[in-house]
C-alpha cells in the first residue's frame, strides 16, 4: 500500500524525481560542499513541508526523488531550494553574509517527472547513479 500523506481536507501521494545542475556544469560539489549540501538541501525541503526520498550528489548534477504536498507547485519548491541553497553556500563558504546578488551556484533550468508505479526503479537509478555514469564513461559515451 501507498504512503499516503495527509493535509487538513485531502490525502496524497505526489512524488517527483528533479535533476538540475550548477551553472555552466561545473563540477562543483565535492569535498566538504558534496558532504554539507545534502543537509541543506534536506533541511529546505522541510521548511517547505516536502520530503527528499531518495537523494544523489554528483559533481555536475543533483538527483533527487521528492515528496512534494499538493498545495505547493513544483517550481516553487525548487526554486526555493535552489535559492535558498546558493545563498547558505555563499555564507558558509565563501564567507559572505549579504549582498548576494550575482551568486549562482545553480543553472536556471531543471527537469522533473512525476514518479508513479515506477518508484522502486526511480529510487535504484538515484542509488546507482555513479556507478552508471562511471559504466558509460568506460565505454565512452560520456567525456
Amino acid at each position: 500500500m501507498k504512503d499516503y500523506r495527509s493535509l487538513k481536507h485531502s490525502k496524497w501521494y505526489c512524488k517527483y524525481h528533479v535533476v538540475w545542475i550548477p551553472k555552466y556544469r561545473k563540477k562543483v560539489i565535492y569535498g566538504q560542499l558534496r558532504k554539507e549540501l545534502g543537509s541543506i538541501l534536506h533541511e529546505l525541503a522541510r521548511q517547505r513541508e516536502c520530503v527528499i526520498e531518495e537523494g544523489h550528489l554528483m559533481p555536475d548534477h543533483v538527483h533527487m526523488l521528492i515528496s512534494i504536498p499538493p498545495k505547493y507547485s513544483v517550481s516553487q519548491v525548487i526554486g526555493f531550494i535552489k535559492g535558498k541553497s546558493t545563498i547558505q553556500v555563499a555564507r558558509q563558504f565563501f564567507g559572505k553574509q549579504r549582498n548576494f546578488a550575482g551568486d549562482k551556484l545553480w543553472a536556471r533550468g531543471y527537469f522533473a517527472s512525476t514518479v508513479g508505479l515506477d518508484e522502486n526503479v526511480v529510487r535504484a537509478y538515484i542509488r546507482h547513479q555513479e556507478t552508471e555514469d562511471r559504466r558509460y564513461e568506460q565505454m565512452g559515451l560520456f567525456k
